[in-house]
């Protein structure tokens, strides 16, 4: 199924969390997400909300699932290091967790302190257990998302899709 060529792949994003029935989404602010976060809080079917750190996301998903409902996080390759030892719960209970991770420190980065953990995030996701995808061009976004949502709520396992920085774009500061 190729939605991506008849809706943009932000506001496909928003179509696959609507499918599959997430009611919660939660966040550490960025502009690659800022459109699907602002689809999501104009929703009142989405309960979505701010977190102070990556790691909070982690146990308000859990926490959801454990109430019922089906929760996305949404951050930046910069914040994936802050999550890894809440990863622990979600491996030792067998919840799912589904992650969107905008890219940074790849495709025409402009700060080199983003280097680091955008290079490192994917080994360090795997390395804690995560099933990693990624999507490296706007045509797939849709459909890496919908399988791997499909992949962490049917399997009760984390999965974490990477959103290239290609598909995000570079962003530049003047």
């Amino acid at each position: 199924m190729l939605q991506t060529q008849e809706v943009p792949w932000r506001e496909g994003i928003y179509d696959v969390l609507k499918e599959i029935d997430v009611r919660q989404v939660v966040y550490v602010p960025d502009a690659g997400h800022s459109l699907l976060i602002e689809r999501c809080l104009a929703d009142p079917g989405i309960k979505a909300g701010p977190l102070t750190n990556e790691f909070e996301a982690v146990g308000m998903c859990a926490g959801a699932w454990l109430g019922g409902e089906k929760a996305v996080a949404l951050m930046q390759s910069s914040g994936v290091g802050n999550i890894v030892n809440a990863l622990g719960l979600i491996r030792s209970c067998g919840f799912p967790l589904l992650m969107l991770i905008t890219m940074r420190g790849e495709w025409g980065e402009f700060n080199p302190w983003q280097l680091p953990m955008g290079q490192a995030t994917p080994h360090v996701l795997e390395a804690a257990g995560v099933i990693v995808n990624r999507a490296a061009l706007p045509e797939e976004v849709v459909d890496v998302v919908r399988a791997s949502a499909a992949l962490a709520f049917n399997s009760y396992c984390p999965v974490a899709v990477l959103i290239s920085q290609r598909v995000i774009g570079a962003k530049v500061f003047k």
